[in-house]
């Protein structure tokens, strides 16, 4: 595998990689012994799990826990372990692990991989997300096996590693079906272990695997830490908190959430604003809220985690640079300053194709469901979002939906993970750069 790696560009090799996954995991869930109904799965079936689980979405055509054996779910937990880390940086790992030489190339691919700022500490950052990883996933395991075991019995254990493996990596998937299809959490909505843990776990996975790395280094030295980190986490601080309040003092008082209690509304309020971002689990019905909710979830489905982390989206840091560069035209500033740092131009030349590419794909998307499958574009739109976002969330559309909508989700969910410009930039891998400049003139815009 090492041998002639170095031929392909990294951003092939990430399309190739997370295809490679896919493909794989689609054939295994084919085996008789992957469900729990005789013979074999259907490959469409199987290629659009593959995908959910392998770019940590958690939209399913079939309910994980009534279709897939042990062996099934296994095979879908590998994927989504795989899927949040990185299929790149899980085979370096095992590279350094049986003790192979990285060369320089190999670091660049893992670089890229976790969105590491440079090269330099590549290898020590990795070890490090790696330990990291297990140990956070086994903590919660154990913080969550005494509600599944006395749910479940023994086999709660397996529910304990599954839904902490799948909330750590922001993909969403469940094992609730046994109680109710689909149900996601909402038969555990308001158990305060399952909620914090839960919470805790799509913080954490979907905040930056650098941010972990300043936190480790510089403790609650705030202003020692990188510029991404930072933006990371006030970012995605206003985003929980925000979105909590108008839940709390808008969606949960009207009359059809009359008989939640007040600890109940702030435990739903708290998560409906986490799952977002990007993890796909939900404690309430979402189709009983109201549209304006349902908008504000689409947007936090869009901007998604922090670079380098378990979740999908634009990013945190996408959002927070195009609303810097906002208020520096507005103050007539040439510069976007921050905390002390100078943005760079092709910095925000990056996120504003990220953003537009968003968006295009996520409206695309939508107006193709919309239009194939009959439904309303609202609902469409929030299908569309959850895909593209990596995220999971559902209004109960998507195991109803034809082959082209299905189709169509599977493109945003693959292209959500990648990323739209790992896409372009793998398309022009192989062309030589024109150095040549064309002459400026000036338009007018806005």
């Amino acid at each position: 595998m090492f041998t002639k790696i170095h031929r392909l560009s990294p951003e092939i090799l990430i399309l190739l990689s997370f295809a490679l996954v896919i493909l794989t995991g689609a054939l295994l869930l084919m085996l008789p012994f992957a469900t729990y109904a005789p013979g074999c799965a259907d490959f469409r079936d199987t290629l659009f799990t593959a995908v959910s689980a392998t770019c940590v979405v958690g939209l399913v055509v079939k309910d994980t826990a009534t279709t897939w054996t042990w062996f099934g779910q296994a095979v879908i937990l590998t994927m989504i372990q795989i899927g949040g880390m990185g299929f790149i940086t899980v085979t370096i790992l095992f590279a350094i692990i049986s003790g192979r030489k990285i060369g320089l190339f190999h670091r660049i691919l893992m670089k890229n991989s976790i969105s590491a700022p440079q090269i330099g500490g590549i290898i020590r950052l990795t070890g490090f997300i790696l330990k990291a990883v297990l140990v956070i996933e086994a903590i919660a395991a154990v913080l969550m096996m005494p509600f599944f075991i006395s749910n479940f019995g023994l086999k709660g254990i397996w529910y304990a590693i599954f839904h902490s493996i799948s909330a750590f990596c922001n993909a969403g998937f469940d094992l609730f079906g046994t109680r109710e299809n689909y149900s996601s959490l909402t038969t555990c909505a308001f158990d305060p272990m399952i909620n914090i843990v839960i919470m805790l776990l799509i913080i954490i996975g979907g905040i930056g695997f650098l941010t972990w790395d300043d936190v480790m280094k510089h403790k609650l030295k705030f202003r020692k830490y990188h510029l991404q980190s930072k933006l990371a986490i006030l970012t995605s601080a206003l985003l929980i908190i925000l979105p909590a309040i108008f839940y709390f003092c808008y969606e949960f008082t009207r009359t059809t959430w009359g008989d939640l209690t007040l600890s109940e509304r702030i435990y739903a309020s708290i998560f409906q604003a986490v799952t977002p971002r990007t993890a796909g689990f939900n404690t309430v019905d979402l189709s009983a809220m109201t549209p304006v909710s349902r908008a504000i979830m689409m947007v936090l489905m869009l901007i998604g985690g922090s670079p380098g982390s378990t979740a999908g989206g634009l990013k945190t840091t996408t959002i927070a640079v195009l609303l810097l560069g906002m208020i520096a035209s507005f103050a007539k500033k040439e510069n976007i300053e921050i905390l002390g740092r100078r943005i760079t131009d092709s910095t925000v030349r990056y996120a504003s194709t990220i953003f537009l590419m968003y968006v295009t794909l996520f409206s695309v998307g939508g107006c193709i469901i919309s239009v194939a499958d009959h439904v309303s574009l609202s609902r469409s739109l929030f299908e569309s979002a959850s895909a593209i976002g990596t995220v999971g969330l559902t209004l109960g559309l998507t195991p109803g939906l034809g082959m082209v909508s299905r189709t169509v989700l599977v493109i945003l969910m693959y292209l959500g993970r990648v990323g739209p410009l790992t896409l372009v930039y793998a398309s022009h891998a192989s062309r030589v750069q024109n150095i040549s400049k064309m002459p400026v003139e000036n338009i007018n815009v806005g």
